[in-house]
């Protein structure tokens, strides 16, 4: 467990993210549905939203 430890804090950065309570609940639920972790979720959801903001500025439809 120690290795792994390590190796996560070379990794990877941590965000604590807060939601209303019982949200956490249909979160978890969502992604199993999906088949992936939560985690998994919340990255591919932080990652499309990226890509989406990316390419509607790229666009010429983002604002600032």
């Amino acid at each position: 467990m120690q290795a792994s430890r390590r190796y996560n804090e070379k990794a990877y950065d941590r965000i604590e993210l807060k939601v209303p309570k019982g949200r956490k609940a249909e979160l978890q639920e969502h992604a199993q549905q999906q088949g992936e972790s939560l985690n998994g979720f919340v990255n591919r959801a932080i990652d499309h939203e990226v890509e989406r903001d990316n390419g509607e500025a790229g666009a010429g439809g983002g604002t600032q």
